[in-house]
């Protein structure tokens, strides 16, 4: 279980730095409804993946692993954005 925290652990740091480049491109004003919808979505992965995967390596809760992949397809719409 330590293994499924760490892989939460190190797509939050990931996905956070590119929460962060996304929110100073909108600051520069660079982008538009696109990156709105990037940020919101990174921001919902995040919560769905790295999170599910942290409630599953403490609780043990196996159920929490089927959340796991909606969050990871949030990552990946965020290429159509």
């Amino acid at each position: 279980m330590l293994n499924v925290y760490h892989t939460g652990d190190q797509y939050q740091m990931y996905h956070a730095l590119a929460l962060l480049a996304v929110g100073v491109l909108l600051h520069l004003g660079i982008g538009g409804r696109a990156m709105h919808w990037a940020c919101w979505l990174f921001a919902i992965g995040i919560i769905l993946f790295s999170g599910s995967l942290y409630v599953l390596s403490i609780s043990g809760v196996k159920a929490f692993g089927a959340i796991t992949p909606i969050g990871g397809l949030c990552f990946l719409a965020v290429g159509f954005a």
